[in-house]
């Protein structure tokens, strides 16, 4: 046992991850056959298989699931104590890994770097875009320092900063720019387009709709707000969007916006990070920026007049 190394271990979480010798090989930059060696080698200390390889895919063992809650466990403990160290230095540290949801990143994102080459120059930003669940569970491994995020989210393991609040708007076809606002009875009744499962905004629409998700509907999914959009400006339904992503989505969409009557269906944004991070103090200085970042977004004009409910 004594011949274990955290080499070992972050190839091994690697191979996890990506479950494919190639792709793990690559991200640990080193080649294919020098990864089998060293997993093989972490097989032969313990004396156990840790990957049934007799599968098409690769598949842990019984005891490779277990052994790699223990190994991620261990990484994220060692990597936190660099975080540590520079805590305690009162410096920032050099890299921020960042996750944010698909529903802020293309309307945050231009205006929060630029803040942030600002405010911290010299910080390496690596930016991490997908959906809530994959971030919190990367932030839990400790491959993310922190997340942008629509709150709640809930998880005793996290820091929850709430930064800013947004109007979530009606888009719908040209056309119909003169016609009342729907209430919410109304636009259950008309065929709402939302985002494909998994993301937190079509929960946030259908609640405000007060339709079950698993209720059967004729409206079509779709993977980004820019296909909604160009969606309803094609006349097939209508649709919701963040107050921030309407200058950027409708400005070459024929689709007119309009504000609900009070009171308003809103979203509140905020950063998460793991409450063990010892850069707590440092990532609540990047929480400001981005709080300043989502309030002068938030603020932009959108690309057409919007209707008042």
């Amino acid at each position: 046992m004594e011949n274990f190394t955290l080499r070992q271990f972050r190839y091994f979480d690697a191979l996890v991850r990506h479950r494919h010798f190639g792709r793990a090989a690559e991200a640990c930059a080193i080649s294919q056959p020098a990864l089998s060696v060293q997993i093989k080698d972490l097989e032969a200390t313990l004396g156990v298989t840790l990957f049934d390889r007799s599968a098409r895919q690769i598949r842990l063992t019984a005891f490779g699931e277990e052994f790699a809650l223990r190994v991620r466990n261990i990484l994220r403990s060692v990597d936190e104590l660099g975080d540590l160290a520079r805590a305690a230095r009162a410096r920032f540290p050099g890299r921020l890994r960042i996750g944010v949801i698909p529903t802020i990143a293309p309307y945050l994102l231009p205006t929060l770097i630029g803040n942030l080459n600002r405010t911290h120059p010299g910080l390496d930003f690596h930016v991490r875009e997908t959906l809530t669940q994959r971030l919190i569970e990367e932030l839990s491994e400790g491959r993310l320092d922190a997340a942008i995020v629509a709150l709640p989210i809930s998880e005793p393991s996290l820091t929850e900063i709430p930064l800013a609040s947004e109007k979530l708007l009606l888009v719908r076809p040209h056309a119909d720019a003169a016609k009342p606002v729907p209430d919410r009875d109304d636009l259950r009744k008309m065929r709402l387009l939302l985002l494909e499962e998994g993301h937190c905004f079509r929960d946030q629409a259908l609640s405000f709709c007060n339709i079950r998700s698993a209720m059967p509907r004729d409206g079509l999914d779709g993977s980004s707000l820019s296909t909604l959009v160009q969606m309803v400006g094609a006349g097939i339904g209508v649709t919701l969007i963040p107050q921030m992503a309407v200058p950027v989505e409708t400005r070459s969409a024929n689709v007119c916006v309009a504000r609900f009557a009070d009171p308003q269906p809103a979203r509140t944004l905020g950063m998460v990070w793991r409450r063990t991070n010892p850069l707590a103090d440092q990532l609540s200085q990047i929480a400001e920026v981005v709080r300043e970042s989502a309030d002068t977004v938030c603020q932009a004009q959108p690309a057409g007049p919007v209707t008042p409910a």
